[in-house]
């Protein structure tokens, strides 16, 4: 949803802005050819005196004209630069995160969650079964991806090695291994994106953002494993 916004808003920005430049340069020529009209029913002595310059009217208009053919080129060629990571497969579209055993033998080994930068998430082992009626739609391959931004006041929100859990450094807002509010002003667990399997390939919809579950929902029961990285519970 976030990515269609931003990417229907701009096209729709440089359309309209394309849409008046097309507008005032039809008005400008309707008038020119009016006024080539006028002057051709003029008398043959008439058309033989000199050109008359160029009015102020005329060259205000023209240059009101080329400022906006070259304002207008100038926003789109900004606005493709900044959908160009979008339509290459960016933040906002379905990302490809890598094969399935790769992403659980790096949770694995590191004992972290699989982090992809260029879509702002993390993917966290989920393995509760049956999958709760929250999560339905959103976890796939024994994975969930969390949107990296705490629901508080947007921070992005590390994962604490010691604690096992993500801690909030803005504000102290905690949340489990699978991102469900423990404590802190957050007003709830953090948001998430659909996961899907193709064949051995998992990829992550960032297109589409799940609210997360509200307080108090705690499918994984996971207490705290260390010490906080942020402040105390």
């Amino acid at each position: 949803m976030l990515g269609i916004s931003q990417s229907t808003f701009a096209i729709l920005v440089v359309g309209a802005l394309f849409g008046l430049f097309l507008l005032l340069l039809a008005g400008s020529f309707m008038r020119a050819r009016q006024a080539a009209a006028a002057a051709a029913g003029r008398g043959a002595e008439e058309r033989r005196k000199a050109p008359k310059p160029v009015s102020r009217r005329d060259f205000f208009r023209g240059g009101v004209l080329m400022g906006l053919s070259v304002f207008t080129a100038q926003f789109g060629a900004a606005t493709l630069a900044f959908l160009y990571p979008n339509l290459k497969g960016g933040f906002g579209s379905t990302i490809t995160a890598g094969s399935l055993d790769e992403i659980r033998n790096a949770i694995q080994s590191t004992r972290q969650p699989f982090y992809l930068g260029s879509g702002k998430f993390y993917l966290v082992p989920y393995d509760v079964d049956p999958i709760p009626e929250e999560y339905v739609g959103v976890a796939g391959a024994g994975l969930m991806a969390l949107y990296q931004r705490c629901v508080h006041l947007g921070c992005r929100v590390p994962f604490c090695d010691q604690s096992q859990w993500f801690e909030c450094p803005c504000h102290g807002s905690k949340y489990n291994r699978a991102g469900e509010y423990q404590s802190g002003p957050a007003p709830k667990g953090l948001d998430r994106f659909p996961v899907i399997l193709e064949g051995n390939t998992v990829k992550v919809d960032t297109a589409t953002l799940k609210p997360g579950p509200a307080r108090g929902f705690d499918s994984t029961r996971q207490n705290p494993e260390g010490p906080f990285c942020v402040g105390a519970a």
